[in-house]
């Protein structure tokens, strides 16, 4: 969440951030968390005199029982009595104001950096990169959901039979492929410094609020309401969350970890072409790279988390193109943000398959992840986070892209991870 010390000092910078990302209310949205904020300041400094009255008179108390005025001391005694019931109000008005403020804050959307286009949504996104030729199909090409029935590969029907729509089951080679992905995936990053970790895949409400995906996305993601857990939606968050309260050594920077998760996502809402097939799913398998970095080098990582995922689609012999995306279409949380899309050559679309964003600041004050400066004060570090990558829409672009009259041809890189070369 952004910081009420950035607010105050950046007020007109901050509407103006706002409004580019579509935010019509800014002004009153900044207005009314400067109008709590100053009244919880108020409040705050009642309190503090309250209580630093009460601890003045418990001195003067003890100074007057040994000179033996317990006549005046009870006077006293009375007085701090009278305090101690005003601290008490206070006390709880402070805390009462405190959590509205909180919950203003949660609901301002981080700003956008000076680089991130105008825009009010998709269509305005500007590609920036393009890579590869488009795949010339054999006359008969299928798009993936007729292929997958016709190696029997992914069940979708036995999918919805023991779970609901969005749960396919992988069978036979397209679970081998599955595996392949992830582990050249996980291989890759490692080469690239990233340090592999395994999570939890329920994380709690703490952790939601701590990475934004609470309260913005709670809709979306998948409850446990008994015991107040929700299915992860990516392994953004428990890696993430990983360094929530935590103050880090700035010889321990950058950060890098890696992590391979099922993701779970209601998508309510979702429904016709676009979200056929593999192409969305409440529950899928991801691959993300996240980091931590100290503010000055944050934006020099997104550049190289964005030229990693660029090179595993390289590797997979994907064509694919990378978009910077306008203040509209961007993510609740993030400050910028880079699509990586691949051309499905049967169903003639982009496919995401990869955001690689920077949050600067923006979860780090939620989580309170800071580093010592020079001084020894406490400053916020910068978190970031990529897809690298998601395996539906890079499994569908394979399937769809690779498909011969003789069968599907597996990409060279994952033949060593797969034991096999085709799907026929």
């Amino acid at each position: 969440m952004l910081e009420i010390a950035q607010i105050r000092n950046n007020k007109a910078k901050i509407i103006k951030g706002l409004k580019k990302r579509g935010v019509q209310e800014a002004e009153s949205m900044i207005e009314r968390v400067l109008e709590v904020d100053t009244k919880r300041k108020e409040i705050q400094g009642k309190h503090d005199n309250t209580l630093a009255e009460s601890n003045q008179l418990a001195k003067q108390i003890g100074q007057l029982m040994k000179e033996g005025k317990k006549d005046d001391a009870e006077i006293v005694k009375g007085k701090t009595s009278s305090l101690k019931t005003e601290s008490k109000a206070l006390g709880e008005n402070l805390s009462s104001i405190e959590n509205e403020l909180k919950q203003l804050l949660y609901n301002i959307p981080n700003i956008p950096n000076k680089d991130v286009p105008e825009g009010k949504s998709a269509n305005d996104n500007v590609v920036i990169h393009e890579y590869g030729k488009t795949p010339q199909l054999h006359e008969g090409a299928k798009p993936h959901w007729d292929l997958i029935k016709i190696y029997d590969i992914i069940d979708f029907d036995l999918g919805n039979k023991v779970s609901g729509a969005g749960f396919p089951f992988y069978k036979g080679k397209g679970a081998r492929l599955q595996r392949a992905m992830v582990n050249f995936f996980l291989d890759e990053a490692q080469s690239a410094g990233y340090n592999e970790v395994q999570t939890p895949i329920l994380i709690n409400e703490e952790s939601g609020y701590g990475t934004g995906q609470l309260p913005d996305k709670e809709g979306q993601m998948y409850h446990a309401t008994e015991d107040n857990l929700y299915l992860i939606p990516t392994a953004e968050v428990p890696i993430t969350n990983m360094y929530r309260d935590v103050i880090l050594d700035v010889k321990n920077l950058p950060v890098k970890h890696v992590g391979f998760t099922p993701c779970f996502r209601r998508e309510a809402g979702s429904w016709g072409a676009h979200v056929r097939g593999l192409n969305r799913l409440h529950q899928f398998d991801k691959v993300e790279i996240v980091q931590v970095h100290h503010p000055e080098n944050s934006y020099s990582a997104l550049k190289d988390m964005c030229q990693h995922v660029q090179g595993l689609l390289e590797k997979l012999e994907l064509q694919y193109r990378v978009l910077n995306l306008c203040g509209g279409d961007m993510g609740f949380t993030s400050a910028q943000t880079f699509d990586m899309e691949v051309y499905s050559a049967a169903q003639e679309k982009w496919l995401e398959v990869s955001s690689v964003s920077n949050f600067e600041t923006y979860q780090a004050n939620r989580l309170k992840l800071r580093y010592r400066d020079e001084d020894k004060k406490t400053q916020l570090l910068h978190t970031l986070n990529g897809s690298a990558l998601a395996l539906p829409r890079v499994l569908a672009a394979i399937l769809e892209n690779n498909q011969t009259p003789e069968g599907i041809k597996i990409p060279e890189v994952l033949v060593p991870y797969t034991g096999f070369e085709w799907i026929n």
